[in-house]
């Protein structure tokens, strides 16, 4: 016999055997997915141009190709923070919070790993990192801004807030059935 979805067994009552489950949010798992290839991408534009740097001042060729190759790194790095969304950096650069803004600022470092191009024989392959890593950052900060544009970052924020809401709305549900299983064993307890 069962008295508000709860099973009554020799055992006395137990909890019911069904659990909320929640499922994710494709649209977040997208996100986030495309958000990790993006900040790798950005992670690689680092390493290709602290390599360009370093072969600039090693040669001392060109001093001024260092110097831009440096301060692509720090923006290629800022690219990678904003893409871990954290609260910090949102709350200091408030135009990362917008995918447009973010994908203007990944399509400029992907601009700047590709800019100065020193192609000679014995830095083919530094000539096809830098290609492949500012290729494929251009094409994260093109998919960014369509998708600013077409506010896919407005509904992604809308939806994570819904999801953290039901999170926490399960949190307080365990909680409470916690709550209320201590309370029935007390209940027994006494009428012993």
């Amino acid at each position: 016999m069962s008295r508000n979805g709860e099973n009554l067994g020799a055992d006395g009552p137990t909890r019911s055997s069904t659990r909320l489950r929640t499922r994710a949010d494709p649209l977040l798992v997208v996100c986030r997915c495309f958000s990790l290839v993006t900040a790798l991408t950005a992670l690689l534009c680092v390493a290709v141009n602290i390599l360009s740097a370093v072969r600039s001042f090693k040669n001392g060729s060109d001093v001024f190709d260092g110097i831009f190759r440096c301060y692509a790194v720090v923006i290629a790095v800022i690219v990678v923070v904003a893409e871990t969304e954290w609260g910090f950096i949102i709350k200091f650069w408030k135009v990362l919070e917008y995918w447009a803004g973010r994908g203007m600022l990944q399509i400029f470092v992907a601009v700047m790993t590709r800019a100065f191009p020193d192609y000679s024989a014995k830095q083919k392959d530094l000539f096809l990192l830098q290609n492949v890593a500012s290729y494929m950052l251009l094409a994260c900060g093109v998919v960014y801004v369509i998708s600013g544009i077409l506010c896919i970052g407005f509904v992604k924020r809308a939806r994570q807030q819904k999801e953290i809401s039901r999170e926490q709305a399960v949190k307080d549900l365990e909680e409470l059935e916690r709550r209320r299983e201590e309370l029935e064993q007390l209940l027994v307890a006494e009428s012993v």
